[in-house]
């Protein structure tokens, strides 16, 4: 009987937006791009990818399993890469057909193993990455968000310690993993820029009791990039914070009902 639970939850978790939380209430949310043309990125996600893509107020919301993506329009300073947030990470059931669509898209490919992982800009200079999984029971999933920081297993105990993340490693680099995706960190031979004001702004965690939480990283000491609000109009409760290299990370409650 535990494997049937077991394969209830797992089916749960696929066909839900967002991924349950962990013990911390944490689970990942979304990201954040700032754009000049939010239709013309948009149209590439859905296009793409067959995101879903819907407007919620004053949100434009890009959804695939595992992870908003929220647009809004503005001038960004530069892209992701050279940013502490340098790119972002899917699986994809259907490898072949997705170097097709990426070619009718004229999607340029900075990194091709020629096997079974690229890493792309989409417009904005936004880069994802794309890993072959023909195992995974949706056309494409979120995987990770990969970080670049001049001390990875510092930054991973600071992910670890801040959001309840779990200590892993992918391909013999740090890891920390989060309800429906992880973080990565790689080493940069010098600190990256800070992600405010770039195309990829913010990452997001949508946490289960957000004011609760922000007491908490209040009373350890935390430093907000701005504090707890209910925020009526988006229909969110939202936190700023901004990890120890200059991620800005936002945390949201209710983000998974839209």
């Amino acid at each position: 009987m535990r494997w049937l639970c077991l394969l209830a939850a797992t089916t749960a978790c696929l066909f839900a937006q967002l991924a349950p939380p962990n013990d911390a209430g944490v689970s990942m949310g979304h990201i954040h791009l700032t754009v000049l043309d939010p239709e013309a990125q948009i149209k590439v996600w859905v296009d793409v990818l067959g995101a879903t893509a819907s407007k919620d107020g004053p949100l434009n919301l890009v959804k695939l399993p595992g992870i908003f993506i929220i647009v809004t329009k503005a001038n960004a300073t530069e892209g992701s890469n050279g940013s502490t947030a340098n790119h972002i990470g899917f699986l994809v059931k259907d490898y072949a057909a997705l170097e097709t669509k990426l070619a009718a898209a004229n999607i340029p490919v900075v990194f091709d193993n020629k096997k079974d992982q690229m890493i792309v800009t989409f417009p904005d200079s936004v880069r994802i990455e794309f890993t072959a999984d023909p195992s995974i029971n949706a056309p494409v999933i979120f995987h990770h968000i990969h970080l670049m920081t001049t001390d990875p297993a510092a930054l991973q105990a600071w992910y670890i310690k801040t959001f309840g993340a779990e200590a892993s490693t992918r391909r013999n680099l740090p890891a920390a993993k989060i309800p429906g995706g992880e973080v990565d960190f790689l080493t940069a031979k010098e600190a990256p820029a800070p992600t405010k004001g770039r195309t990829l702004d913010h990452i997001g965690f949508e946490i289960k009791d957000l004011d609760a939480f922000c007491k908490k990283l209040d009373a350890d000491g935390m430093k907000f990039d701005m504090p707890f609000r209910d925020v009526p109009a988006i229909k969110l409760k939202i936190a700023f914070i901004i990890d120890p290299v200059g991620t800005r990370i936002e945390l949201t409650q209710g983000l998974e009902g839209m």
